[in-house]
């Protein structure tokens, strides 16, 4: 059955979007324009840590109630921190989504931040920090976004540090709550077999209590730096490499090209350019692959690998060559027929994971107002020539690409 999404705004201004979709399980959460990059200075990490504390108790639960209060019907209880954006949803068993919504609901209007609470999640979030600073091939990611992004809160770890960390307290936390997770910026999203009609009723009556004001969004596209390339010695038998570009924002015009331009270089496809080129022909990596990051205001282009520390600048002339080929001359039309078709097969096959599709329908509503059809995805793909991808191809070219080596 094809989905139908409708969209409705409370009372108080609380954006609700709802899909309709047969099966079993319901998907419903807050999505909420607020991350890392929205915190003040020496608040670094203050995002990803109201996302733990969240849970800790409200006026009316403690934490192992709200634990349990999904779990014990065989529900979920779930939330992440981006860069610009936190998201709290559940997924439950169809039939419960009056509980998963007065619960999400009780958690963003009632959370209390009980300070024991804060004190023993404060060592959970001290030990991910560590655990993720002894993983390499991670930390080269957040260290090449501080170097790109520098003077930009965009830069910083999502996770902060130990300092900030132990700054948090409950009046901290409490305050960042009311301040951002605001009627204005947040959208409530379902995916499930429930009515429209019968969610927007129920987050009305549960969210409409909401009536914290907006607070001015302070975000300042990031400044552009100089061109860079970096190593830093850090005694690792592998040597760990991100280069990136700065590109459009997730509004650009080009960027249907740029994520086609993406999976042609290099997408989870073994027959990625740079997977072939790197691994299947010449065997010099275990991993390699390309991303971008589209935000509201500005992207990057990325491409990792890890490989032996004698190999990186033979890598790094390898991945060179790959993106200038397709910044000198335009696909063929077999070739660009091809790359589409793989691309919206994926697509496809990814929108199969409901949970994911809730998630993204959230964002979208959040950022665009909009949930756009698979059509409309599948359209934009197939509309893209072989001039906008070496378009792209050439703002991600090496004379633009800045370096970063852990090794």
């Amino acid at each position: 059955m094809a989905e139908s999404v409708r969209s409705h705004v409370l009372s108080n201004g609380l954006r609700c979007v709802h899909c309709s979709t047969a099966g079993r399980a319901g998907y419903l959460g807050l999505m909420v324009d607020a991350g890392s990059r929205d915190e003040a200075p020496g608040e670094e990490g203050l995002a990803h840590f109201v996302e733990h504390t969240i849970f800790k108790g409200t006026s009316k639960r403690k934490s192992w109630h709200i634990i349990n209060r999904m779990e014990s019907i065989g529900g979920e209880l779930n939330a992440y921190t981006t860069k610009e954006t936190t998201a709290v949803y559940s997924i439950f068993p169809a039939g419960y989504l009056d509980r998963g919504m007065e619960l999400i609901a009780d958690l963003v209007a009632y959370s209390q931040f009980p300070q024991a609470e804060i004190d023993r999640e404060r060592e959970v979030v001290a030990d991910e920090i560590n655990s993720y600073l002894d993983i390499p091939s991670e930390a080269v990611v957040d260290d090449f976004d501080d170097l790109i992004f520098a003077g930009s809160p965009l830069g910083h770890n999502i996770l902060g540090n130990l300092d900030t960390l132990r700054t948090f307290d409950s009046g901290i936390c409490r305050r960042y709550l009311t301040g951002r997770y605001t009627p204005g910026r947040m959208v409530l999203f379902f995916s499930g077999s429930d009515s429209a009609d019968a969610f927007f009723r129920r987050a009305e009556r549960y969210f409409g209590v909401l009536h914290h004001p907006d607070m001015v969004q302070n975000r300042c596209k990031p400044a552009q730096v100089a061109q860079f390339c970096h190593t830093r010695h850090i005694n690792t038998h592998q040597a760990h490499t991100v280069l990136g570009a700065r590109i459009g924002s997730m509004f650009s015009h080009d960027r249907y090209a740029m994520a086609l331009l993406t999976n042609i270089i290099g997408g989870p496809g073994m027959n990625s350019l740079l997977n072939v080129e790197l691994r299947e022909r010449r065997g010099l990596v275990y991993t390699v692959e390309a991303s971008t990051a589209l935000y509201t205001d500005c992207g990057l282009f990325s491409i990792y690998f890890g490989c032996d520390p004698d190999d990186t600048e033979r890598c790094r002339r390898l991945v060179s060559n790959v993106v200038n080929r397709l910044a000198d001359r335009p696909l063929s039309d077999r070739a660009l027929a091809a790359a589409r078709r793989q691309y919206v097969g994926q697509l496809t096959v990814a929108s199969e994971n409901k949970e994911n599709r809730a998630l993204g329908i959230g964002r979208s509503m959040l950022y665009r107002n909009h949930v756009a059809t698979d059509r409309e995805l599948v359209e934009a793909i197939e509309s893209v020539t072989a001039a906008e991808l070496r378009a792209a191809a050439e703002r991600i070219a090496p004379q633009w690409m800045s370096a970063l080596t852990l090794g």
